[in-house]
């Protein structure tokens, strides 16, 4: 009788030495628990094609999907926070921004660039939610006033896509001082007569709604964009009582009057070029 032995335990699929399905290739939907191609998704903007609910984008990300091909120029590239408070709680905040640095390959939670979008010259900056929970510190909210003030300067529109926590609290007082410097920066840009875009994404909450991400003169939202000041959790806490189905999502926003209008991702850029060509013509 012959014995036959495996030389490896269970099924093991291969091509050329590595597996057939690498880490990563599916990803779960946060909204409906769908599982998606990393491919399918990546060529479908990172909205679930099963329920459209749209999964995080990168700042740079969008840059690629707004901005004219080629019309791209990163700005304030050299920003990097400090920590000037010595701050902290579970772990120090200058290893937090060490951290962040290394697994996200930023300075910081908010990158700008000066290019073209249908043509229209923009000065515009995203936020990154992959760094510190997209929080707004000093040099978030630096950069989100030089992309306001090379707006004023060069006669520009302003486009800024919120993606933030918040304020960042390892910052104090500096960090809430933000919310005061970008907004009396889009005074200035009112006053010269130009637009500011304000597009709000999942999610958009604390300080950075409480100023220049609300004060768009069009606020456009991504569908089911969790965009409010405080987290739903601690308001139900703070007035002891439930909140209406909703509450806090872009479609609870736009029928009560704070967003101009909800554009799924992939209608966003012509959408916005609709815009330009009706505000810049």
């Amino acid at each position: 009788m012959a014995w036959f032995h495996r030389k490896k335990k269970g099924i093991l699929t291969t091509r050329d030495g590595q597996h057939d399905v690498p880490e990563g290739h599916w990803i779960k939907c946060d909204g409906c628990n769908a599982i998606n191609n990393r491919r399918e998704l990546e060529a479908n903007l990172w909205v679930c094609a099963k329920c459209s609910y749209h999964m995080r984008l990168s700042a740079v990300a969008y840059f690629n999907l707004l901005l004219d091909e080629g019309a791209v120029e990163l700005q304030d590239e050299n920003l990097q926070a400090m920590d000037p408070l010595s701050f902290t709680d579970r772990k120090s905040y200058g290893d937090r921004l060490n951290t962040a640095r290394k697994k996200t390959g930023l300075q910081d939670a908010a990158r700008s660039a000066l290019g073209k979008i249908g043509g229209h010259n923009v000065s515009v900056a995203a936020m990154d939610f992959s760094f510190i929970g997209g929080s707004m510190g000093a040099v978030v909210g630096e950069i989100i006033t030089r992309t306001i003030r090379r707006a004023v300067d060069r006669e520009l529109p302003a486009i800024v896509i919120a993606q933030s926590g918040g304020a960042r609290m390892m910052e104090g007082a500096l960090s809430l001082m933000q919310m005061a410097k970008t907004s009396a920066n889009l005074t200035r840009l009112h006053e010269k007569g130009l637009p500011y875009i304000s597009v709000l994404t999942n999610p958009t909450t604390g300080g950075v709604t409480a100023s220049f991400a609300m004060l768009g003169d069009i606020n456009i939202a991504e569908p089911g964009a969790l965009i409010g000041f405080a987290g739903p959790r601690v308001i139900r806490e703070t007035i002891g009582q439930d909140l209406p189905p909703g509450f806090q999502s872009s479609e609870f926003l736009q029928d009560h009057g704070f967003v101009d209008m909800i554009v799924d991702r992939r209608e966003l850029r012509p959408r916005l070029i609709q815009l330009l060509d009706l505000i810049l013509e």
